[in-house]
């Protein structure tokens, strides 16, 4: 077969099609951008750096992607848009090159306790399959091997409508995999009925102990009192057993309580659903205590913590029930995967395969399918939505990564670099929001975001190559190539915390003494057992307080006042000054606008075209009445005050008429963890997922306790942060204070005091102590990787 052959030697003019390589921005002005004009080359690696708060995401994720799936979703018919989210068009003059782009963002993964890493990416639906098929003895569908899945019996009489209507016999029976025990939830939970009254108490005397139940409260307490049900003034510990069920158990019922009709219902119930269903995160934190001590939770005795019932775990393929194969390690299943040699289901086991064998190139092999996906760190979460576009034969598509390497020991970095060089050699354009000295080193352009954060950033500081931003005069330029050095002479503990026989998850039996009164680093690779020695090993009732990587969910009407407790103090203040009720003084309460409900703005739902947020013209966006806007502290109406940034209000708080130390301690804990330029009213969602962690920080910072343990508090960070968040840990330990850090980051670990390294590889590779002692006798024995790595950071 022969070739043509091309004619003429001159090379042809560019083709019109391939003038298109660029992404243009212009005027952007999402959250606090400023008007920020940019050309992105298309096929490449960039990568966008800038303190916490300088707008990243805003230009990447609110404004790019954003754009992209809203036009996307603007090519279906007007019936499927009306099924899908309709984001507003962002805030931009121009947007123009734009390619289908692919999110993978830091948010975590569904918290629903049925989630497990095996549904999240279809690892499960497969594996159904293959027992439903191959399994012995054959119990029935996919749907029988499903722990989301009842099993139904119904039968009776239906009405079909067709013609002349006639009444049909039916039955209908579905054969479902859920434990009945658990429901499917792998856990049983258990209320502790001490933690939620005092029963020497009658129910007049204020037998309850539940936060915000009043003994006068309508709605709650008088209901019980009133009902008719039971004796108010007979203490609890002497009701009958008909009078203690009713008061625990009782259907919902409507009675009437001084004339007015009110629903009764027993404690548990009431209890499940005004505290139990709702997420824990976003309570506040004194509700959030006590749905801590009040529900334990115990693997169910039925299906000993498998989620499924009898049958599915009676079903097997040589020798291993689907249990069995949620509980292996991924690489290990995916090795028994390869070993089922069944033509017919070739075509399946292909495709189990490939996902099970990216779960192990992407570093997770040492999961497992039955681990919950609320339970996995923000890095794990992102590498695991990451696991569906590997094998992806899609080109010409952008890929937006959300600091990728969260979570990643320096070891592990490496291997997310590869990955992201390999989508971008596709022909891929790869945009990376990143702190990591070692990722920003890759990348083909460069744009950093600044100059500080919040209103003092939101502008481009520099755009070029990586050389370029080294010899810039920028903030990420000048700490680019930061290396922190070794203490010269580390603290002497004042004590040690024991942990014995630690077993949680893959630990092989731990024994380590945790030394107190220092700043101690536990590290090691990802999946080594970090996080199962400090958060599931530590004793309870030493004292500890727990600061993790969960995430802050709020709504719009959430902000740092509401979230930090903060603005109690502020309305109670506000309220003493002007002698008027606190309530008043909450956009959510009795002082909201009547026009807007207290949201400053009012929304319009149009269908299946993007909702319009239209300033409230009767409040100005302010969120309160009229009349309350009159009354002043200091000179300050509560609207300027929610306005002002935190070490405006510091200052503002802190001595003169509206001096309130309550209010000035939380200011003072925000400003510590380097939050001084947020405003108070600033809506949760729009924060960063650094802003949003060191929120978490200084809110914990308040709780009583000797022993601070925090995860990945670098998460987030940039580069010059770091050493900020180095000086509150320093100061941390120096006021008395013990602080536990899980870290990756070898600037923390150069500056600790103690080293416990886990290893020396991840899941039953991990779980074991490799080292304990100074970061200077790890660098000089390099006998880990970690030590390996810290001993290149530091120059040794």
């Amino acid at each position: 077969m022969s070739k043509a052959t091309r004619t003429g030697t001159q090379s042809p003019a560019q083709h019109a099609a391939d003038s298109h390589d660029m992404i243009r921005v212009h005027g952007a002005r999402e959250n606090n951008l400023k008007d920020v004009s940019i050309e992105i080359p298309k096929r490449r690696l960039t990568v966008f750096t800038g303190v916490s708060g300088s707008g990243k995401s805003s230009l990447v994720f609110d404004t790019i992607a954003a754009e992209s799936q809203r036009l996307i979703n603007e090519t279906y018919s007007a019936f499927v848009q009306g099924f899908m989210p309709t984001p507003a068009r962002p805030e931009a003059d121009v947007l123009d090159g734009l390619t289908t782009v692919i999110s993978v963002d830091q948010q975590r993964m569904g918290g629903d306790p049925r989630s497990t890493v095996g549904t999240a990416t279809d690892a499960n639906a497969m594996l159904r399959i293959l027992f439903s098929r191959l399994g012995e003895p054959h119990i029935g569908p996919p749907s029988a091997y499903s722990f989301n899945t009842a099993s139904v019996r119904a039968s009776g009489a239906i009405t079909v409508e067709r013609g002349a209507k006639k009444a049909v016999k039916a039955t209908f029976s579905r054969t479902g995999g859920m434990c009945t025990g658990c429901e499917g939830r792998g856990t049983v939970s258990d209320i502790d009925l001490t933690q939620l009254y005092d029963d020497s108490k009658s129910l007049a005397e204020g037998a309850f102990t539940i936060p915000g139940w009043k003994s006068d409260s309508f709605f709650t307490v008088r209901v019980y009192a009133e009902s008719g049900l039971l004796d108010p003034h007979k203490p609890i510990r002497k009701f009958t057993k008909k009078e203690m069920q009713d008061f625990l158990y009782h259907e919902p019922t409507k009675v009437k309580v001084e004339g007015v009709n009110l629903t009764y219902e027993g404690l548990i119930p009431k209890i499940q659903k005004s505290f139990l269903s709702k997420d824990k995160e976003a309570m506040q934190p004194h509700i959030r205590a006590f749905v801590e001590r009040a529900v334990t939770f115990t693997t169910c005795p039925d299906c000993d913590g498998t989620r499924l019932s009898e049958g599915a775990r009676s079903s097997k393929i040589n020798k291993v029930s689907i249990a069995d194969a949620c509980a292996m390690e991924i690489r290990d299943l995916a090795a028994w995967v390869r070993d089922v040699d069944e033509p017919s289901v070739t075509p399946l086991l292909t495709a189990l395969q490939h996902t099970l064998d990216s779960f192990v190139e992407i570093g997770l092999g040492y999961l497992s399918l039955d681990r919950p996906s609320g339970t996995l760190s923000g890095g794990e979460a992102q590498r695991v939505k990451m696991i569906r576009h590997l094998g992806s034969s899609l080109t010409d598509v952008t890929y937006v990564f959300d600091e990728p390497t969260t979570g990643l020991h320096p070891h592990d970095i490496q291997r997310m670099n590869d990955l992201l060089l390999r989508l971008r050699d596709k022909g891929n354009t790869v945009l990376v929001v990143e702190h990591k000295p070692e990722v920003i080193a890759i990348a083909d352009h460069v744009v950093d975001l600044g100059p500080g954060a919040g209103t003092a950033g939101g502008t481009v500081c520099f755009e070029g190559t990586v050389e370029g931003l080294r010899a810039g005069d920028t903030i990420t330029g000048r700490h680019l190539d930061d290396r922190a050095t070794l203490k010269e002479n580390v603290r002497k503990p004042t004590g040690r915390l024991p942990v014995r026989g630690a077993t949680a998850h893959n630990l092989q039996g731990v024994d380590v003494d945790i030394p107190l009164g220092v700043l101690a680093v536990v590290t090691g690779v990802a999946g080594s057992g970090k996080s199962s020695l400090v958060h599931g090993s530590i004793p309870a009732g030493a004292g500890v307080v727990s600061v993790d990587q969960g995430a802050i969910r709020g709504s719009r009407r959430s902000n740092p006042a509401t979230y930090t407790g903060l603005l109690d103090p502020i309305r109670k203040a506000f309220a003493k000054a002007n002698g008027v009720k606190p309530a008043l003084f909450s956009a959510n309460s009795e002082g909201a606008c009547p026009t807007c409900n207290g949201a400053g703005v009012i929304y319009t739902d149009l269908a299946m075209m993007a909702g319009v947020a239209t300033t409230c013209e009767d409040c100005e966006g302010k969120r309160y009445q009229p009349s309350v806007l009159e009354y002043h502290l200091g000179g300050r109406g509560i609207s300027e005050v929610l306005a002002m940034s935190v070490t405006e209000a510091g200052e503002f708080f802190a001595d003169g008429e509206a001096a309130t130390p309550a209010a000035h301690r939380i200011l003072t804990r925000l400003a510590d963890v380097g939050l001084g330029y947020l405003s108070l009213g600033q809506p949760l969602t729009t924060l960063s997922g650094g802003e949003r962690q060191r929120l978490k920080l200084a809110t914990h910072m308040a709780e009583k306790g000797g022993v601070y343990v925090l995860d990945e508090p670098t998460a987030g960070l940039h580069l010059a942060d770091v050493e900020q968040l180095l000086g509150l840990l320093d100061r941390l330990v120096d006021s008395g204070k013990s602080v536990i850090v899980v870290e990756h980051h070898q600037a923390v670990m150069a500056h600790a005091d103690w080293i416990i390294d886990l290893g020396p590889g991840a899941g039953h590779d991990g779980g074991r102590i490799v080292f304990e002692g100074t970061p200077a006798d790890l660098v000089a024995a390099r006998s880990t990787l970690t030590g390996e790595h810290l001993a290149a950071y530091v120059g040794a």
